[in-house]
């Protein structure tokens, strides 16, 4: 799509909230003020969004200890539902910027967070509620992960190439705390009654602790009133640049080849990021908690207890924000980086360092429970080092990708690229958790890494070797 703004005569596009006139390359007319604070409103509702679309996976670890009767292929298809529903949206969010504009897009956009977040409000006080159910919620929360493919490139219009790194760095990364917040929050909120209306409590019970009354309603009805407000902000502050674009000119990227190949690179860094991210709690609780059998055993009555003696179950939620949030934080400050030093570089950087790091986790899924309790707490300690390594590169080269692509395409195709990419990324949740429930995860880590090692060597052929077709 292009960028370029185009006097309302041509476009119908009128009134205070529409610039008539606009050029961010052009330093003697570009309002950086205006440009930041879009920045800012939409930052902030898209960390609202990313909480929104991963809340399934913060509460899908402990449904079970709340009483509802859930397999663990069912628990990870709700995780991985969000991830289909938002990779789906993605493709619709990526065509509406210049539809909508950036104000409508994000204002509307925001306060649909609120249908899945009131639901699973609501569902998680029954536990009866039905799987199908869960499973529609699940979808419905895609729609905060459809919200990113409308707002970054929405975001893009308003600064010159020279800064989009940085810009894009930033609300990407900054969003994508988004994700460890609300795995963060989840296990400080749910501890007490924030207002009466708001539900009763429920039971929790964990092996080897007593019985404790919990309010995991809070998870999600903590982030209502933000989102009203965000709302109503993007309502009033934001303003829209017109630009003309037809399906022609939006889909015409698809017969660049560079679409294809960052499409994979993405894949590889934000599809990892949100698809582990997705599944990071399970995947603790599946391996070295309570859905490892041989760890737990249930009895008859409904009860459960340890099977090896003097082994402290590892609390999933407690553990599951570090890997969003290393890899949000190195999004953030790897950006500059790719300003300064190009995105290539970095892209290469993080393929390499995830091929190894995927590489060495897939060593550390399969504790030896009758080594003891020192043999498995030493294993998870060392398949928590090498998620939180997968993070961070996976991290470095979300901020890289985006570097690359303003520079890789023309001004007309970067943010159509750039939505494209990102709704094929946003699958990641989804195939990592349709992929663990039909194989051993050993098998998965290990496509994980042969994934990695090709697009190490795309990145290298194409973009970062010194004579490359596409430098970047």
């Amino acid at each position: 799509m292009t960028t370029s703004a185009h006097p309302p005569e041509t476009n119908g596009r009128t009134g205070k909230k529409w610039l008539q006139a606009w050029d961010p390359e052009d330093e003697e007319t570009w309002d950086k003020a205006l440009a930041w604070r879009t920045l800012s409103v939409t930052t902030f509702t898209l960390t609202l969004a990313f909480a929104s679309w991963f809340i399934a996976s913060a509460l899908a670890p402990r449904l079970v200890s709340l009483g509802f009767d859930l397999s663990q292929s069912q628990l990870y298809w709700l995780t991985a539902m969000p991830g289909l529903s938002a990779g789906l949206l993605r493709l619709v969010w990526m065509v509406l910027p210049p539809i909508l504009g950036t104000r409508k897009l994000v204002a509307l956009t925001t306060l649909l967070l609120l249908i899945p977040l009131l639901g699973w409000g609501a569902a998680v006080q029954n536990p009866e509620t039905s799987f199908a159910w869960l499973l529609t919620l699940s979808f419905l929360s895609g729609i905060g992960g459809g919200a990113f493919s409308g707002f970054m490139p929405s975001t893009s219009y308003f600064f010159p190439r020279r800064m989009q790194g940085t810009a894009l760095g930033l609300q990407a990364g900054i969003g994508n705390f988004g994700v460890s917040l609300v795995q963060f929050v989840t296990p400080w909120i749910i501890g007490f009654a924030m207002v009466g209306f708001l539900g009763a409590a429920q039971t929790e019970t964990f092996p080897g602790r007593e019985p404790r009354d919990v309010w995991y309603q809070n998870a999600a009805y903590v982030y209502v009133p933000f989102v009203i407000v965000g709302a109503i902000l993007a309502w009033t502050m934001l303003k829209s640049v017109p630009i003309t674009a037809n399906v022609r000119q939006q889909f015409d990227i698809f017969g660049n080849k560079d679409t294809w190949l960052m499409t994979l690179l993405y894949v590889m860094t934000f599809g990892t990021f949100a698809g582990l991210s997705a599944q990071f709690g399970l995947l603790i609780n599946n391996l070295f908690g309570a859905g490892n059998p041989e760890i737990i055993q249930r009895l008859s009555d409904g009860a459960t207890q340890l099977l090896i003696e003097g082994y402290a179950i590892p609390d999933a939620v407690k553990y599951a924000f570090l890997g969003p949030l290393i890899g949000a934080g190195a999004r953030v400050l790897f950006s500059p980086l790719t300003d300064k030093f190009g995105g290539a570089k970095w892209t290469l950087v993080s393929g390499i360092g995830m091929f190894g790091a995927v590489l060495f986790t897939s060593f550390q899924l399969s504790p030896d429970t009758a080594a003891g309790a020192a043999a498995v707490e030493a294993e998870f300690n060392r398949f928590l080092i090498g998620m939180l390594v997968i993070f961070l590169f996976a991290g470095i080269g979300n901020a890289s990708t985006f570097k690359q692509m303003p520079m890789i395409f023309e001004r007309r195709q970067a943010g159509g690229v750039i939505g494209w990419t990102a709704a094929i990324a946003a699958f990641g949740p989804f195939v990592f958790g349709a992929m663990l429930t039909v194989m051993p995860p050993e098998f998965f880590y290990y496509i994980g890494a042969a994934f990695a090692a090709m697009c190490t060597w795309i990145t290298w052929m194409r973009y970062a070797r010194p004579g490359a077709p596409r430098p970047s």
